[in-house]
């Protein structure tokens, strides 16, 4: 049943938002580095890696320069329309394409890079990997600020990522997966529209 919604909603909201995506999509053409889309291998259903779409961002080369798969506060890779992009989170609209191929669902747990995913247990992973990850999620939105976290720690911010964050975001993506239901689904996908409306609830 929640296959059947995920390709009704990624199907119909595909058809409404592509005169408001094309341009957006113009506009990263003519900036930056002149792509539009970022395609980056992720972590899905059965732990199998994937082509995760996304508007173009940062720079091409970004998870190879200072900083690495986490960005920070006025990041310098950075692209100048992806700093608006990522803020109200339209970079990731292009994964509507994802779940229309059936790689991702409109809720699940979002899919990590191979790094970030390797932080999980083996329980959280075992949980995880039943399901496919999702364009949003319950880590999603308790962490929809999880930039600005990183911004207050003074001190190495990727290890504070490794041992708090991940792993607490690890076992909200595992309860999501065992209490999966259509009506979690919908609220999930209410509390995000929700959050990304009025990005300061604490909903």
């Amino acid at each position: 049943m929640i296959r059947f919604f995920d390709i009704i909603l990624s199907t119909s909201s595909l058809i409404l938002l592509t005169p408001f995506m094309i341009p957006i999509m113009i506009g990263l053409k003519l900036t930056g580095e002149h792509d539009i889309f970022y395609r980056q291998n992720r972590v899905g259903k059965g732990g199998k890696d994937f082509k995760v779409l996304k508007f173009a961002t940062m720079l091409r080369n970004s998870p190879n320069l200072p900083g690495g798969v986490l960005t920070q506060k006025n990041d310098p890779r950075i692209l100048p329309m992806g700093g608006f992009l990522r803020k109200t989170k339209i970079n990731e609209l292009p994964q509507l394409i994802n779940i229309l191929k059936g790689e991702m669902s409109f809720v699940g747990p979002r899919p990590q890079a191979r790094v970030h995913y390797e932080l999980y247990s083996p329980a959280v992973k075992q949980a995880i990997d039943r399901i496919p990850p999702g364009l949003t999620g319950i880590g999603s939105v308790v962490f929809r600020d999880e930039e600005t976290i990183l911004d207050r720690i003074e001190g190495d911010r990727d290890h504070f990522h490794d041992v708090v964050i991940a792993p607490y975001k690890g076992e909200l993506e595992a309860w999501f997966a065992e209490h999966r239901t259509l009506y979690l689904y919908f609220v999930l996908i209410a509390l995000t529209a929700w959050c990304v409306i009025f990005p300061r609830s604490m909903l």
